[in-house]
């Protein structure tokens, strides 16, 4: 099939405002709060007055913590307009960070983090406000990445890595001062809501400590810490009048009794910690951790809490900034870029939360991920979703994905600040309008199956317990799981847990073939072409074509035809109005694909980047023949500047209950609203 040309526009999102504007949609979910504490019931998240929560939300990290007065103002509206109902406060306690919950400006030697800085919370707290007026929640972060200090009163201080890993999970004194933090912060009054932290309903959600597991982390610890947690075992295994182990205690080697002991000091640590937050008042939801390393074991350690949270990225972790790798895969042409690390820690009986997720630049295929994820997650029944980094930083600029704000200087991830920042990206920030739309407002329905994998233990059989936990059960070796989650909805079962689902699989029963070449929902709505990467949504008031359109040639939905000229592109209709698309006097039109910096250069094959580039962001210009099916005349659509300007008119038919357009002509642009005249 012919393919257009590649052309570009200028299209820079302003930091501070949005082109399009949401919130009528969601004008009654204002203020956020208004509906009560949220709670868990039933494996869903629910306010009070009985109002089901859905969340699509994002990150601030670390500096985006803690802006001005006036910036908390622009961007909190700037977020409702784009549908954002929920902000996840993430790394308040990053040292790298000026300023952090700590400290809010650097010069001045810190020797301890025991005291909450008066000026950092007070931006912090008018950040809250300003959330909150606008109908937006918080997930609040308690240990990410602090650095103990000397005045701590910790041992080897300057060993410990970022939050202590994997000491803060067993070690009395770090867990004595995570508590001490926590009294601080959820007791802290803030003074523009009235109201302390745990009595203020418009924070939602927190977890204990982030990433923060021991499966894995254990073959290097070091004294004293080494020797005090061998003391706690040797004690563990007497009261269980198991035979003494040899001496040393190998650490490195996760036999079947160490496992059981690692799985039990997790467990008591986040009771400790989950215990400490319920008597200090805390009310909302609360998890143990939100990663996956440990796969069922890490499952099982906090399986007790009211929700269930973890992360997923595709994304070349190997790559460093100096060799300027990129990731150049479309996750469209796997089996399963990125389920199996999610459904592994999902149980069927408990409300599932993503609290970070990214497929980030400069993969030129990063567009594909916004709308999977949504629709994905509307038809799992999860709660909701957030990005893993708005931005960093709270420079008032936006002409530019960002430029790093370090190099791999951050606990070892490479160009944080340039790679993960989303805020002024079209070709994922620029779709948050029908993600918002397809979670929260429900467009995709939840699937009408429902399976369960029935884990027989925590790992596999033929274990060998290396350190490194190959062999513990978990995503990438439970078979079961992958490709199922864009079919029907999935969870685990633990060993000893009731059944809930209507069908149980054992680990390695797959549903879906490791050969498949095509995934459809149970419910109908939803598909993805493998082998030819595409993939479409299609309900009655959403409907998209995402991925390697060009090469699908025409692709016929209920009610819309697209034909792409482009090679790549995401093509998306969402009525704004309460009508399905074909009755709607007011839907918004995205076309959006490849987008980077003016200047971007990379390798033939996109694999190396030579220059990230400079000012202004360069959006592809993407072509294609659209015939939309309406009840309505007098439609017509005009196309929608960076700045919410109307660009120009797209020359429109509508005959025959169809209404026929060509996008990528005269005025272009990534935004398109038809309307009634």
């Amino acid at each position: 099939m012919q393919t257009a040309s590649r052309r570009t526009i200028v299209f820079n999102l302003p930091w501070d405002d949005a082109p399009i504007d949401l919130r009528h949609m969601f004008a009654d979910e204002k203020p956020a709060g208004k509906r009560g504490f949220l709670q868990c019931r039933d494996g869903k998240m629910f306010f009070e007055d009985g109002t089901e929560a859905r969340f699509w939300g994002t990150n601030f990290n670390s500096v985006a913590n803690f802006p001005s007065h006036s910036y908390s103002e622009k961007v909190a509206r700037r977020l409702a307009k784009f549908g954002v109902n929920l902000v996840r406060f993430h790394q308040l306690d990053g040292d790298w960070s000026t300023p952090n919950i700590f400290q809010f400006t650097k010069g001045k030697r810190l020797d301890n983090t025991r005291q909450l800085d008066p000026e950092s919370m007070d931006r912090l707290d008018y950040l809250i406000h300003c959330l909150k007026q606008e109908g937006i929640y918080v997930y609040l972060d308690i240990l990410t990445y602090r650095r103990f200090r000397t005045g701590d009163g910790v041992a080897e201080p300057e060993k410990l890595r970022p939050a202590a890993r994997p000491y803060s999970n067993f070690d009395p004194r770090l867990i004595e001062l995570q508590k001490e933090f926590c009294t601080q912060i959820w007791t802290h009054v803030n003074p523009y809501t009235g109201l302390a932290y745990k009595d203020d309903p418009v924070i939602v959600l927190s977890e204990i400590a982030n990433e923060n597991e021991m499966f894995g982390e254990l073959g290097g610890i070091f004294e004293p810490y080494r020797t005090q947690l061998e003391n706690r075992y040797l004690a563990w295994r007497r009261e269980r009048k198991l035979p003494e182990p040899e001496l040393p205690v190998n650490f490195k080697v996760l036999d079947a009794e160490l496992l059981e002991f690692v799985v039990e000091t997790m467990k008591a640590y986040y009771t400790e910690m989950y215990d400490h937050l319920k008597e200090i008042g805390v009310r909302i939801p609360i998890t143990g951790t939100n990663w996956q390393v440990g796969g069922a074991a890490l499952l099982e350690s906090q399986r007790q809490f009211p929700f269930m949270d973890s992360h997923t990225y595709f994304y070349n972790w190997g790559w460093k900034p100096y060799e300027k790798r990129v990731m150049t895969d479309s996750m469209l042409g796997r089996l399963d870029p990125w389920y199996p690390s999610l459904t592994m820690m999902r149980v069927l009986d408990r409300p599932f939360f993503v609290s970070e997720w990214d497929h980030p630049w400069p993969n030129e295929w990063r567009a594909e991920s916004v709308l999977n994820l949504a629709a994905v997650s509307a038809l799992q029944g999860w709660s909701g979703t957030a990005i893993h980094t708005y931005r960093y930083d709270n420079r008032e600029i936006s002409d530019m994905i960002a430029i790093p704000v370090t190099s791999d200087a951050l606990a070892g991830i490479p160009y944080r600040g340039g790679v993960f920042d989303t805020f002024n990206d079209p070709a994922k920030f620029g779709l948050f309008y029908h993600a918002a739309i397809i979670l929260r407002r429900g467009d995709v329905k939840e699937a009408a199956r429902t399976l369960e994998v029935a884990l027989p233990g925590l790992r596999m059989a033929d274990h060998t317990g290396n350190a490194d936990t190959p062999d513990l059960i978990g995503g990438w070796n439970c078979t079961a799981l992958h490709g199922a989650a864009e079919t029907s909805k999935i969870g685990v079962r633990l060993p000893g847990a009731p059944e809930i689902a209507e069908r149980q699989l054992k680990i390695d029963e797959r549903i879906v073939p490791e050969t498949a070449t095509e995934l459809r929902s149970d419910t109908g709505e939803l598909y993805r072409n493998i082998k030819e990467r595409y993939a479409t949504i299609d309900t009655p008031r959403t409907k998209a074509a995402y991925g390697f359109l060009g090469r699908a040639g025409t692709i016929k939905l209920k009610g819309l035809t697209i034909r792409s000229l482009s090679d790549f592109a995401v093509i998306a209709f969402s009525s704004l109005t309460d009508e399905p698309l074909e009755s709607s006097d007011n839907i918004l039109l995205t076309a959006v694909g490849r987008a980077d910096n003016s200047g971007a250069t990379y390798n033939s094959n996109h694999t190396l980047q030579y220059s990230r580039g400079h000012a202004p962001i360069l959006a592809e210009v993407i072509e294609a023949e659209i015939e939309l099916d309406t009840k309505l005349t007098g439609l017509k659509i005009s196309g929608i500047n960076s700045e919410g300007l109307i660009c120009g008119p797209v020359e429109e038919q509508i005959a025959d209950g169809k209404l026929r357009f060509t996008l990528g002509g005269d005025f272009p642009s990534i935004y398109y609203l038809i309307q009634k005249v």
